[in-house]
């Protein structure tokens, strides 16, 4: 009924962020949660397991971060949205929440499908001259 969601953000101007989202993961406040059975979406999985740790117990996450900052169209191809769809962001940063489904009271008031609370940041704002 809960579970740790790490958000990937990016922005321009380090002031302004845009999520990007996931196909299979929790992001939306009222994005209906995606049916993958018998189907493993290897990064949505991935980064389940990410929330559970750190980004330095997860050097892959790293590796991606740099490539949604270098705009690769093979890691954007494993997006459900690309908030920069003209040129990659010139910071990525990373946060993790807490991720709580709502009553069926709240869904039908407002649709929303998901609750969350802010736990922190997971990782800092980096760019390309970072890595």
């Amino acid at each position: 009924t809960t579970r740790f969601e790490i958000v990937v953000q990016g922005s321009d101007n380090g002031r302004e962020w845009k999520a990007y989202e996931f196909r299979y993961r929790p992001g939306a406040m009222d994005q209906r949660p995606g049916f993958v059975a018998p189907h493993q979406p290897r990064l949505d999985w991935q980064m389940w397991f990410a929330a559970l740790g750190s980004y330095q117990q997860n050097p892959w996450f790293i590796n991606f971060v740099e490539q949604l900052l270098r705009g690769s169209p093979a890691v954007l191809a494993l997006l459900d949205e690309n908030p920069f769809p003209q040129k990659p962001p010139r910071f990525v940063r990373a946060e993790l929440y807490d991720y709580s489904f709502t009553g069926i009271s709240t869904k039908r008031a407002d649709g929303r499908w998901w609750d969350r609370r802010y736990l922190g940041p997971y990782l800092p704002p980096v760019t390309l001259g970072e890595f």
